[in-house]
């Protein structure tokens, strides 16, 4: 989701929830303790230098049960972000402390939003000998065909 998104979002809620991969929601009196801008500047295993940003959220709760951020309020941090440090409308991920600092993408469902998995991935495949992934066959489509041969299709 980029930050636009959210800021449309924020406009036409009442409240604001956060939800996690599992379902479970995050405790309502949580803060948003950050709103940042991230940048990556790296070299992947196959040499090639790459620059990944995106505009932080940092959500944090704490004992302080009597807090609840409300839209207008988030809106408020954005734009402010947006003004003093230059945030541009990049994509949103969001920091969450777990059992360790978790990263999360985001998207909406129309009430909630959603903290969506992240996946590391290998970004130079074709230069580091990571082999395609073969198409997989089910057994019962080779037939008779005969598989340990050296003519076989399946060997």
């Amino acid at each position: 989701m980029k930050l636009s998104q959210i800021k449309k979002h924020l406009s036409q809620l009442q409240t604001i929830a956060f939800q996690l991969p599992d379902g479970t929601l995050v405790p309502n009196h949580f803060h948003v303790t950050e709103v940042g801008k991230v940048t990556k500047h790296f070299i992947d295993c196959g040499g090639t230098v790459r620059t990944e940003t995106v505009v932080n959220f940092q959500l944090w709760d704490s004992n302080d049960y009597d807090h609840r951020l409300h839209p207008e309020k988030l809106v408020h941090i954005i734009e402010l972000s947006e003004k003093i440090i230059r945030i541009e409308d990049l994509d949103i991920e969001v920091e969450y402390q777990g059992h360790t600092i978790q990263k999360f993408g985001l998207d909406f469902d129309g009430a909630n939003f959603l903290l969506t998995t992240k996946q590391t991935d290998c970004l130079a495949k074709d230069k580091c000998g990571i082999p395609q992934e073969k198409p997989k066959k089910a057994l019962a489509s080779l037939g008779d065909e005969p598989c340990c041969s050296p003519d076989g299709n399946c060997c």
